[in-house]
């Protein structure tokens, strides 16, 4: 982590932004997923939720509970123990393995990005489902994942405008990033496929079977597969998956 950081940030009256780095790597979003589920077990007073993102977590608290100044001290406090750096014994990491259909009306551009690397498509799918990526951070929509990260090669941008839609189980990259939908939502990536999972279940608790610090293996099937996943998804039947990994 950078000598700089973590850098505070007040976010309004009623919440105190931490930054952990200047830029995304997987360093500092670790550090980040490590720090929330510290805080998230220590429970300080007045402290009511905390959002980890990419690279920051935010604290909303009650000012009438505890001032911006005092909470902002205690959590320096925690951040200079060395303890919270190393502790995962609140996160439980689990590997998931995600079937994705390639290509068809969904990943309209995966010709693109194959160019963008300078491979054929059949290489490119064979690239995006060579290693497991981690879940970065969950947000903008629900159950919305951001996965990564990709070589260099895939830091490519977003388009330069946005698809007015993209379906629910939309696979899009930019970024050295992949990301996730769980509802139908527009887009400025470059979509490349689909998965029949939903991350968003409103009726469960937790909504989100998928988290934050877990990894995804992309599997590869074609669509009659995609097809069959989908029904038993629709159903309400499991099909993912999984091990516990930490």
């Amino acid at each position: 982590m950078d000598a700089d950081y973590p850098l505070f940030r007040p976010a309004g009256d009623a919440a105190l932004l931490i930054e952990f780095g200047a830029a995304l790597d997987l360093q500092v979003n670790r550090q980040v997923q490590i720090f929330d589920a510290w805080l998230t077990r220590e429970q300080l007073p007045g402290v009511l939720e905390t959002a980890p993102t990419l690279r920051s977590v935010l604290v909303r608290f009650d000012p009438l509970v505890v001032d911006i100044e005092t909470l902002q001290q205690r959590l320096g406090e925690m951040l200079a123990r060395d303890l919270w750096k190393n502790d995962t014994g609140s996160m439980v990491v689990m590997r998931w393995q995600l079937p994705i259909y390639y290509g068809g009306d969904t990943g309209d551009d995966i010709a693109e990005v194959a160019t963008l690397l300078g491979v054929s498509v059949a290489d490119t799918i064979k690239r995006h489902t060579a290693t497991a990526q981690r879940v970065l951070t969950l947000g903008f929509a629900p159950g919305f994942m951001y996965t990564g990260l990709l070589c260099d090669d895939w830091n490519f941008p977003r388009l330069n405008y946005v698809k007015p839609s993209v379906p629910a189980g939309a696979i899009s990259v930019a970024v050295r990033q992949t990301v996730i939908t769980s509802t139908e939502i527009p887009t400025g990536w470059r979509t490349i496929g689909r998965t029949p999972f939903s991350n968003f279940a409103p009726s469960c608790d937790p909504a989100f079977l998928i988290s934050p610090g877990d990894e995804l293996c992309f599997v590869a099937i074609d669509e009659m597969r995609y097809a069959e996943l989908t029904e038993q998804q629709q159903a309400g039947e499991a099909i993912l998956t999984s091990e516990r990994i930490a």
